[in-house]
C-alpha cells in the first residue's frame, strides 16, 4: 500500500514544551523553555568506565543509564544550573552541578567511590544458614538447623534476610557492562485481503507494562526500542467509558467504526470489552503469596525500595479474610513471613520493611517456593495468585524459560495464577516476565513510580487479583461484500489460529474484575460491488460469496469464547458490526486512534501513512475529556516529549 512520506522531524535543538497537565482548550501561543544538553562519563576511581550507572537531574524523572564505556547523555534540559546525581550499586553517589546554556552541550563527569565491599558487609554478623524451600505441605518456614518455628524466627527477620549470602558469580561481574534489557521482536501484522483470510483470532491482552516502560525512556530523555512498543498495551493503559451492563455474561461488548487518522480511506473498527465491576467487600477472599526479589541486581532505587511501596499500598486493601505470604529470593530462597490475615498489616508491613538487596538470583527456587506455599493455604473459592516482583534477572539454578513455563502452565491448572510487575532499568527481562504471566493466566505490569504501583494495586485492586473470565478469545469474520483488507493492529504475540478458537484446551487471556481491553482493526472498504480476488490461483478451489453477504450492511461479525474462572467449557458470544458511515467518531474512540497512531511512530511502522506528531496532540488535546487522574494528560505531555527528541524510533 502506498503511504504518505515520513514524519517531519524537528530540527535537532529545539525549544522543550513545559510538560504541564493542560487541558485540552490550549492557549494559541504557549511558553516555551530554552533548552540544552549534557554529556559526559562515569569511572570508578581508577578510571574504569562504569556501565548501568544512573544519572539524574535532581528534583525531576529525566534520566539516562551508561553504557558499557561509562557515557551518558541527558537531552532537552532547562538551561541554567542543573544538579546532576550519579548512583549505581555497590558504589556511594555523587552529586554535581553545572551551567546549561541554550543550545549548547555541558561535560559532566563522575568518578565513584565503592561503598563498604560484600565481606564487610557481612563482618560481625552471626553465621548465616541460607534457607532453603521446603517440599509442598511443610509448615516450615525455613530449613534452620535449630530447628526454630516460623512464629519464633519471626521475631529474627532482619537475621533471616541477611542470612541470604551474597554468592559470587564467576561468570558475571558485579557491574554488568552495557544495557541487558530484552524484548521479543515483533513482527507487525499486515493486511490481508478478507476472500482470503475472512478470519481474524487472537487472545485478549489486559497487560499495560509496555505503556509505563514507554514512559521510562521518555523520561530518561530517550527514545524507547521498537519491540519494547506493543501497540495494544498502549491503548489498554487508559480506561475508556464503556458500557458495563453485563447481564448472565461477566463482561459487556462494545463496539464501534469511525475514521482512520493516519489513512482517510480507510475504517477503524474499536472492540472493547468491559469486565462487570465488583466492589472490593465482595470479592472472594485471597490467598496471596508475594515474592520478592532480593538479589543483588534490585539494590537501586527505582527497584527494592520501589518495590516495598507498591506492596506497602497493596497491604493497605487488603481485608481480614485475605491472607498473604511472603517469600524472597536471592543467594537462596525462604519464606520470611507465613500466611498472615490481611487484619494484620503492622506484622506484614515490617516484614516488607526488612527486606534488604544482595546476593545472587535463584529464581528458579523462588518460584517453586511461593507456588508451594501458595498449595498449602489454597481456598477453592476464593483467588490463589503468587505476585513476582522482579527486575527479570534469573540466572541461579534452575530458570531456563522452557522449564519456567512449565512449571507456571502446572501451577496454574491447579488453581493458582500469577502476577508478574517489572522493576527498574537496566537489565530487564521484559520478554522473559510477559511470558511467564501469559502462562500464569496473570497480569505484567511494569512499575516505574508510585503513582503505578498505585494505579495497579489500588485503582485497579480487583482488575490487577481477581479474575471473573478466562481463556477470552476474539473471532472477527470480515464480510468480503464490505472489506477488501484489513489489519489488526497489535496482538501480535497473541494471534491464534482459527481452529484454536473453538478449542478449550488452548488457553489464552484473563479479565479482572472491572478490567476493559480494546482492540483495533484497520479497515480498507470494498470498491462497489466488486469482491476483490484472492491473489491466490487456485488449482481445486473457488472462493465464492453469498448473496446475503453481498446485501447485508455487516462490516463484519465478532464472536467471543469465554470461561468461567474455575470452568473449563468455554461460551460462545456472536453480534454483528455494521459501518454506519460516521465522520466523527466518539471521544474514547479518537483517544484510542490518537494512542494507536503514537505506537506507530514510535515503532516507525511501514504502516503508519500520514501519521504525525502533530496530528496524535491534535487528536489527543480535542478527547481528553474530564481526565479524572490524569492520565491523558500525562499521554499527551509524553507526546510532546517524543516530538522533542526527534521522533521516530530511535536505530536498531
Amino acid at each position: 500500500m502506498p503511504t504518505a512520506p515520513r514524519a517531519r522531524r524537528l530540527p535537532g535543538l529545539v525549544l522543550f514544551l513545559c510538560m504541564s497537565f493542560a487541558s485540552s482548550a490550549a492557549a494559541p501561543v504557549r511558553l516555551v523553555q530554552p533548552t540544552g544538553r549534557i554529556e559526559g562519563r562515569v569511572r570508578d576511581a581508577r578510571g574504569v568506565a562504569l556501565g548501568g550507572a544512573r544519572v539524574q537531574l535532581v528534583g525531576t524523572a529525566l534520566s539516562a543509564l551508561t553504557d558499557s564505556s561509562g557515557s551518558y547523555r541527558l537531552a532537552a534540559v532547562p538551561t541554567g544550573p542543573a544538579t546532576l546525581r550519579a548512583t549505581l550499586a555497590r558504589y556511594q553517589s555523587v552529586q554535581r552541578t553545572v551551567t546549561v546554556q541554550s543550545g549548547a552541550v555541558a561535560t559532566l563527569d563522575f568518578t565513584l567511590s565503592p561503598t563498604v565491599d560484600a565481606g564487610r558487609e557481612l563482618a560481625g554478623r552471626p553465621e548465616p544458614i541460607a534457607p532453603t524451600s521446603q517440599a509442598a505441605g511443610s509448615r516450615k518456614s525455613l530449613d534452620w538447623a535449630s530447628g526454630v518455628t516460623p512464629t519464633a524466627e519471626l521475631n529474627r527477620a532482619p537475621a533471616l534476610l541477611q542470612a541470604i549470602p551474597a554468592y559470587p558469580e564467576p561468570w558475571r561481574s558485579q557491574q554488568e557492562p552495557g544495557n541487558t534489557e530484552s524484548y521479543t521482536a515483533i513482527d507487525e501484522n499486515r493486511f490481508l485481503t478478507a476472500v482470503a483470510h475472512p478470519l481474524s483470532t487472537f487472545s485478549i491482552d489486559v497487560d499495560a507494562a509496555s505503556y509505563s516502560n514507554v514512559r521510562r525512556f521518555l523520561a530518561q530523555g530517550t527514545l524507547p526500542p521498537k519491540d519494547a512498543v506493543r501497540l495494544e498495551e498502549l491503548v489498554n493503559y487508559f480506561p475508556y467509558g464503556y458500557a458495563d451492563e453485563t447481564g448472565r455474561h461477566p463482561f459487556a461488548v462494545n463496539t464501534e467504526v469511525g475514521p482512520c487518522p493516519w489513512a482517510p480511506a480507510h475504517r477503524l473498527v474499536r472492540i472493547g470489552l468491559q469486565a462487570r465491576r465488583v466492589a472490593t467487600r465482595d470479592l472472594p477472599p485471597s490467598n496471596l503469596v508475594f515474592l520478592i526479589d532480593v538479589s543483588g541486581s534490585m539494590l537501586s532505587p527505582d527497584k527494592l525500595p520501589l518495590v516495598q511501596q507498591a506492596f506497602r499500598a497493596l497491604v493497605r486493601e487488603l481485608r481480614p479474610e485475605d491472607h498473604v505470604a511472603i517469600v524472597v529470593y536471592a543467594g537462596a530462597a525462604g519464606l520470611v513471613l507465613p500466611a498472615t490475615s490481611g487484619a494484620e498489616k503492622a506484622t506484614i508491613l515490617d516484614a516488607i520493611d526488612r527486606l534488604q538487596a544482595g546476593g545472587s538470583t535463584a529464581g528458579g527456587a523462588g518460584l517453586r517456593l511461593a507456588y508451594d506455599v501458595a498449595r498449602e493455604h489454597f481456598d477453592a473459592e476464593g483467588n490463589n495468585r503468587v505476585i513476582l516482583a522482579t527486575d527479570g534477572d534469573f540466572n541461579v539454578g534452575v530458570s531456563s524459560d522452557a522449564e519456567m513455563v512449565r512449571l507456571v502452565e502446572q501451577r496454574r491448572e491447579e488453581g493458582t495464577f500469577l502476577t508478574v510487575l517489572g522493576f527498574g532499568s537496566g537489565n530487564l527481562k521484559d520478554s522473559k516476565m510477559e511470558q511467564m504471566a501469559d502462562k500464569g493466566n496473570g497480569h505484567y505490569a511494569y512499575i516505574d513510580s508510585f503513582r503505578e504501583a498505585r494505579k495497579v494495586f489500588v485503582q485497579e485492586f480487583g482488575a490487577t487479583l481477581f479474575t471473573v473470565a478466562k481463556d477470552v478469545k476474539i473471532q472477527v469474520e470480515l464480510n468480503p461484500a464490505r472489506v477488501h483488507s484489513y489489519r489488526l493492529l497489535g496482538y501480535e504475540n497473541r494471534l491464534l489460529a482459527r481452529e484454536d478458537f473453538a478449542d478449550d484446551r488452548k488457553d489464552a487471556g484473563d479479565l479482572g474484575a472491572g478490567h476493559a481491553v480494546t482492540a483495533l482493526y484497520e479497515v480498507v472498504p470494498a470498491g462497489g460491488d466488486e469482491v476483490a480476488s484472492s491473489g491466490d490461483s487456485l488449482t481445486y478451489q473457488q472462493v465464492t460469496v453469498r448473496p446475503a453477504a453481498r446485501r447485508s450492511a455487516e462490516l463484519l461479525t465478532l464472536r467471543l469464547r469465554y470461561k468461567d474462572p474455575h470452568g473449563t467449557t468455554s461460551r460462545l458470544l456472536e453480534t454483528p458490526v455494521i459501518d454506519r458511515g460516521r465522520a466523527e467518531a466518539s471521544q474514547d474512540m479518537r483517544f484510542a486512534s490518537a494512542v494507536g497512531e503514537f505506537a506507530l511512530l514510535l515503532r516507525d511502522s511501514e504502516h503508519k501513512g500520514r501519521a504525525s506528531y502533530e496530528q496524535v496532540l491534535a487528536l489527543a488535546r480535542g478527547a481528553r475529556g474530564a481526565d479524572p487522574e490524569g492520565y491523558r494528560a500525562e499521554f499527551i505531555g509524553m507526546v510532546e516529549t517524543a516530538r522533542t527528541l526527534g521522533g521516530g524510533a530511535p536505530a536498531e
